[in-house]
């Protein structure tokens, strides 16, 4: 998404910016931490004898002289935590304002209400722990033009919606006025409305008359042409002393007009000779394609932007893949589809409605015209056989058949008469294609949900291994010669063919507590991964009533049993207690018949207990299920209130011991236990975590897949619920529009009846569990945010944290604990290499970067706080670092402390012992916004209809999810 130019206005130190009325009252900057400390104390855990703030300020903090609210009182009963809480002093800026961390810019407390007033967190410096490294990274160096950027609006006249006939005009327009009119200019040009040249045109405005000459209407027929009025007028001239500026560090706001500029004249040739996707472009030249099956076929490309970095420009080029339509004939193409002989047998109405959804929207061409080609976009199937069919030929209503049409009018006999016809063009005047003389045209991209088997196929393609993907992309650089690239020479852009070398670091890992009654009660992680042999989990529940229910065919009951009996030792092994005994024997069912089978389980269950509800359902599920996973998770967890454990049936034939270790974590968390935990976490030595009372927040939402075009978007919201461990999270989840980033239900009121103004959202709610859970009040909050696109990041930045101080505001007057708000990015395109591949030391076993590996210099961000960081070991193909950007910091981090921590916590996943590539609370709200899309009702997943959230019926027309049972919304029900 492109960034809008008026999104980039950042606002001088000397202003400030407006606050919010919810947060107007508190004017003292508790909030704050005044100008920037050293890296040192920033680090530092606060020692307990510290000054205390001034009474004024402090009685606030406390709450003391406000309304107690009767949520979060501030009245805490004694903790039996090991860290003491120290209060911190708050330091106040002369003017009474609180600064973004760091001391970025003056500020009154409470949030902006416009982009206008906001900077994001600068950088406070770089790391400096880990074993320094070199690694590579797939940036290549851009030098700056010292040429003025002009850009040109363009109106071409009649309009035309699509780029390529856009494209053409321009270039038909260069090749006859560039040496006259255009004064030997090379314009580069967007496809739609701007055109950019390096140096002014000779004019400011001018008009063009252009004929662009189409297909062959006829085997003997004139050929097409049609003729264009293109206007040029002088719009702006970008500014390239801003950009060097920026890339220096000396400006803090991004000039995108000028990068927007280089980014299209680097892709005007590439455009030209490749397939242009997005940012990326395909060909089947760059490696030969290979088959998905049912008529899709893989193509190679590359990806490649320009990106503004503290090495200055740098043009990141990465390889990449996608699904594209095979150009088959299309009887050929439906055979695929069908995996059946279609020549020789008639179709069902089923076949009809599979072969309709696959080539509606699809460009096919006539094969029985000779040489001319002309195309047309499928809309439909007709649903008689072409023998059937008959249309009128003149205005006497005169009807010919469509057999006898092509026989006369082409000489071309229709062989398979039984198979229906494609309709082209509109549906007031559609036209009848037979299927043997049309083909699929080349170059569509495939952009519907892939089954199963095509995604086995496509990940074959795109997995590399990391020395393969190195030399591809240096191969795809010196293919696409920049030195040779007209547009880049006309423009003066140079573009090196080295991969760029970047400074790194290697954090090391932490070490994880396991519980004292096991042989190795700590435990030191080698390269990302360690095991459960000789470990018992740290906080091991108890399951003493539970219930399995078996819902595949194949697996007989002695089966099942001999498997529940294996999971039962090994959560017992694990540190778990688990009663060996189910409450009913093992239960058989269909899998059509969930929904009866499971109401059964739980009634028979309470009354073998006397009315105590289970603990646990175990369900053994046929390896392809459908959508039995989904119904049983919904009817369980906002039905029945279940927390349940699903298992496939290879599993249980195949019962390994990796395996059962692996479910026994995902049960014990599931029941609120703690599999493992930061020794730094319980020793309250983690800087800016274990001093003060932290709350770790994880949010994303999940959109709806292409092609469905009004089913809600998912948001969902994690915190943590224990401190100082900070390993246990709640989630809460909800709907929201159709595609909507920001998420909804952070914060909102509403007007009741008997109460008035009614305050809840799923930040408040979280906050007050996390209260009941831990007896504490959090006044630090970290918020990871996954999914936001960089395009995105003012809008979310001020909505959601608005949310934030909204949620903590009715919870108490003046409260307002310090928040940094983080984006995680998995979806980049930076990739890091080790810089010696044959040295294994520097390795993993995959040939990839080892965990750890952090990156905060010469490709990251000029000015703003961001980091790469590789927490995990690779498995296969190349690991994808994750993209972490601090947007907001009021808790002065130094760039260790958030490297650190981030690195720490994502060796605390609960589903495995490795370290995970992704922060464990955003990974958490990823899982829990995924599996609410299976809560949505049957009927509404099925036609793609509005379904559901937390929000009141018919608000903004998104129906609610069910909700939560109350036991399932405590724990980690989505591991």
């Amino acid at each position: 998404m492109k960034e809008s130019s008026e999104q980039h206005l950042v606002i001088k130190n000397h202003l400030q910016n407006t606050m919010n009325s919810v947060q107007r009252a508190p004017k003292t900057a508790q909030n704050g931490k005044g100008p920037p400390q050293s890296h040192e104390s920033h680090n530092t855990k606060q020692p307990h004898n510290q000054a205390s703030p001034p009474s004024k300020n402090r009685g606030r903090r406390r709450g003391r002289g406000g309304k107690k609210s009767d949520q979060l009182d501030v009245c805490m009963r004694p903790s039996s935590r090991p860290c003491t809480v120290a209060h911190k002093p708050v330091n106040q800026a002369s003017n009474g304002s609180i600064q973004n961390g760091h001391g970025s810019s003056g500020m009154e407390m409470g949030f902006p209400t416009s982009s206008k007033s906001l900077n994001f967190a600068p950088r406070p410096g770089y790391g400096q722990v880990g074993t320094k490294c070199i690694v590579k990274a797939n940036h290549f160096f851009a030098e700056l033009p010292d040429k003025d950027l002009n850009q040109y609006d363009v109106t071409i006249t009649p309009e035309v919606a699509s780029r390529t006939v856009n494209r053409a005009i321009i270039a038909e327009l260069v090749r006859l006025y560039k040496e006259s009119d255009l004064g030997m200019r090379l314009p580069a040009y967007d496809g739609r409305k701007s055109l950019y040249t390096a140096g002014e045109l000779p004019f400011a405005w001018k008009e063009f008359t252009i004929k662009l000459v189409g297909e062959e209407d006829g085997i003997n027929g004139p050929k097409r042409e049609r003729e264009y009025k293109v206007v040029l007028k002088f719009v702006a001239r970008a500014n390239m002393y801003h950009l060097g500026q920026f890339l220096a560090g000396k400006r803090a706001d991004a000039p995108q007009e000028a990068l927007q500029i280089l980014d299209i004249v680097l892709r005007e040739l590439s455009s030209k000779r490749y397939c242009p996707i997005g940012r990326s472009f395909f060909s089947p030249d760059i490696r030969a394609p290979q088959r998905l099956g049912d008529g899709l076929e893989s193509w190679c490309g590359f990806y490649q932007s320009i990106r503004p970095t503290q090495m200055g420009l740098s043009l990141n080029i990465d390889m990449a893949s996608a699904a594209f339509i095979e150009p088959l004939p299309v009887i050929e193409f439906v055979a695929q589809l069908l995996g059946k002989d279609v020549l020789s047998r008639p179709l069902s109405d089923s076949d009809r409605v599979k072969i309709k959804k696959a080539l509606r929207g699809v460009k096919v061409e006539v094969t029985h015209r000779g040489n001319v080609r002309r195309k047309y976009r499928v809309s439909g199937l007709t649903s008689q056989p072409t023998r059937e069919l008959v249309f009128p030929v003149d205005d006497n209503s005169t009807m010919k058949s469509v057999v006898e049409y092509f026989q006369e009018m082409y000489s071309f006999t229709i062989q398979h008469a039984h198979l229906p016809c494609l309709q082209v063009g509109n549906q007031k005047k559609a036209n009848y294609l037979p299927m043997e003389a049309c083909k699929i045209v080349e170059g569509q991209r495939y952009t519907k949900r892939l089954n199963e088997r095509q995604i086995t196929a496509l990940l074959k393609v795109t997995c590399q291994r990391p020395r393969d993907r190195e030399n591809d992309i240096l191969q795809t650089v010196q293919n696409n010669a920049y030195d040779q690239d007209p547009y880049a020479k006309e423009f003066g852009i140079r573009i090196s063919e080295k991969l760029a070398s970047v400074d790194a670091r290697i954090l090391p890992a932490p070490w994880l507590k396991y519980h004292e009654t096991g042989k190795e009660k700590d435990c030191l992680p080698q390269v990302g991964q360690w095991n459960m042999m000789n470990k018992k989990m740290i906080n091991g529940m108890t399951v003493s009533r539970w219930a399995c229910i078996n819902f595949s065919r194949s697996v007989q009951e002695s089966v099942a049993r001999g498997f529940c009996n294996e999971l039962a030792q090994m959560c017992q092994v694990s540190g778990m207690e688990f009663n060996p005994e189910p409450v009913i024997p093992i239960y058989s069912a269909k899998p059509e018949q969930v929904e009866k089978a499971l109401k059964h389980v739980y009634h028979a269950s309470m009354n073998r207990t006397k009315g105590k509800e289970l603990e646990l359902l175990l369900a053994i599920l046929p390896d392809n299920n459908g959508s039995l996973y989904g119904d049983l998770k919904r009817i369980c967890e906002t039905d029945l209130g279940l927390i349940s454990q699903c298992c496939l049936t290879k599993h249980v034939f195949k019962i390994s011991k990796q395996y059962l270790a692996n479910v026994a974590l995902k049960i014990n968390v599931k029941m609120g236990g703690r599999n493992t935990v930061l020794l730094d976490a319980i020793s309250c030595r983690i800087p800016l975590v274990s001093d003060i009372p932290t709350i770790i927040f994880g949010a994303d939402v999940t959109h709806p897949e292409n092609g469905e075009d009004s089913s809600p978007s998912i948001a969902a919201v994690v915190a943590s619920q224990d401190w100082p461990e900070v390993t246990k999270y709640a989630g809460l989840v909800c709907a929201q529009a159709h595609r909507q980033e920001l998420i909804q239900d952070l914060y909102k009121t509403w007007q009741d009846p008997v109460r008035g103004t009614v305050s809840g959202g799923m930040i408040r709610d979280l906050l007050i569990s996390f209260r009941k859970a831990t007896g504490q009040k959090p006044l630090r909050i970290i918020f990871y945010r996954d999914g936001v696109s960089e395009g995105q990041f003012y809008q979310v930045l001020l909505y959601e944290l608005d949310a934030i101080r909204k949620a903590c505001a009715s919870l108490e007057p003046n409260y307002q604990p310090l928040v940094t708000f983080i984006v995680v990015q998995k979806r980049h395109h930076t990739r890091l290499f080790a810089n010696n591949h044959r040295d294994r030391s520097s390795t993993d076993k995959s040939g990839n970067i080892l965990p750890g590996t952090v990156v905060d210099s010469k490709i990251c961000h000029p000015t703003e706080f961001d980091f790469y960081l590789c927490s995990h070991a690779g498995i296969q193909g190349t690991s994808r670092p994750a993209h972490y950007h601090v947007l907001w910091d009021e808790n002065n981090f130094t760039a260790d402390g958030i490297q650190s921590l981030t690195n720490n916590l994502c060796y605390t996943y609960a589903r495995c012992t490795r370290s995970v590539s992704v922060v464990p609370p955003a990974y958490y709200a990823h899982l829990a916004a995924f599996r609410a899309r299976f809560y949505m009702e049957p009927e509404m997943q099925d036609n793609s209809s509005t379904g559901g959230g937390t929000k009141a019926a018919g608000e903004s027309g998104v129906k609610p999810l069910p909700a939560l049972k109350e036991n399932v919304k405590r724990v980690m029900f989505y591991c």
